[in-house]
């Protein structure tokens, strides 16, 4: 099979070699899947640069999420027949990026039947960070207002879209005209282009001066600086990422002195603590889905051939929406 290796560490373009490689085997527990759509997320660039919390020895294949069709079964592997799309990420945490992937059977879920492949890739890590962090850590109610940063990205737009069917207020901040126009499509209130305005006027003007409830944050840096300055009374500010590679300092005196909450998500530690947790939640993201109200924002749909440049331009900021590779 062909797969895209990381054999040295660097930016995407520089780090990723095209190799011809044995075709994998299922092991126990696992499920051989031919890769019909692999999604490009920000780990995969941060793990070409060797900055991610997960660091596979060297040379790997890159990518974390796909939509796959199952091939062969491992040993104890029942309930899927050959033909049937699956989501999740590579067993090991990565080796999407590739022609076939082996799967672990107890951390994938079916494809949704009303998303193609490209959006089914799409689906599954974005959502699932999404609906953890609004529901079950920030306790998003209807009504309140949520401030979603980088809402034109994979993450961002999925938030946008999980706080629009929750009942709140959303207001999206994205860097440019294009990618505004992307978050006003998906549905958000108000929209706030941060290279020619400052959302923290236009959230404090929006809420009567209250702030946002919820901030979902993604970003890091001074998206988590400024954020404080337009948090509301009991408000709770979520901490996806670092996507601008600055991990901010906290001044715990202003949480207090402010009575606001900073609330942490690693979706990641689901997956081995609380495994029936995702099971429910793909099951509500699967039914809104069905219904209409959330569906991934795919921005490019890529060849095999082209995982470098594509991986490049989310590095760089260029994209809208995910990027997805079909094989």
């Amino acid at each position: 099979m062909r797969a895209w290796q990381v054999e040295r560490l660097g930016e995407p373009r520089e780090a990723l070699t095209l190799a011809e490689l044995p075709d994998p085997s299922p092991g126990p527990g696992q499920l051989l899947v031919r890769v019909r759509a692999a999604a490009a997320n920000f780990p995969d660039v941060l793990m070409c640069r060797g900055g991610y919390q997960v660091r596979p020895e060297l040379p790997f294949i890159a990518g974390v999420e796909l939509c796959g069709e199952a091939v062969a079964a491992g040993p104890g592997v029942t309930g899927f027949a050959a033909g049937a799309r699956v989501i999740g990420g590579p067993a090991g945490g990565s080796g999407a990026f590739a022609e076939l992937a082996v799967m672990d059977a107890d951390r994938i879920v079916a494809a949704p039947d009303v998303l193609d492949d490209a959006e089914a890739a799409a689906f599954f890590i974005a959502y699932q960070t999404g609906w953890f962090g609004l529901h079950r850590r920030a306790r998003l109610a209807p009504g309140e207002t949520l401030l979603v940063h980088a809402a034109a990205g994979g993450v961002g737009s999925g938030a946008v879209q999980l706080g629009k069917a929750a009942g709140a207020r959303v207001i999206g901040v994205a860097g440019g005209p294009a990618k505004a126009a992307a978050v006003r499509a998906l549905g958000a209130d108000v929209v706030v282009d941060r290279l020619s305005a400052d959302f923290v006027p236009v959230v404090n003007e929006v809420t009567g001066g209250r702030g946002a409830d919820v901030v979902y944050d993604p970003v890091g840096g001074q998206a988590y600086a400024r954020s404080v300055k337009c948090i509301a009374f009991e408000g709770r500010i979520l901490v996806i990422g670092f996507a601008s590679g600055q991990i901010p300092t906290v001044a715990l005196n202003h949480a207090l002195l402010k009575n606001y909450a900073i609330v942490g998500l690693h979706w990641g530690l689901y997956q081995s603590r609380d495994p029936q947790a995702i099971r429910d939640a793909h099951l509500r993201l699967t039914k809104l889905a069905a219904d209409g109200a959330i569906r991934p924002l795919i921005g490019e749909r890529l060849g095999l051939a082209e995982v470098p440049e594509g991986l490049q331009r989310l590095a760089d900021g260029g994209t809208i929406g995910r990027t997805v590779f079909l094989p």
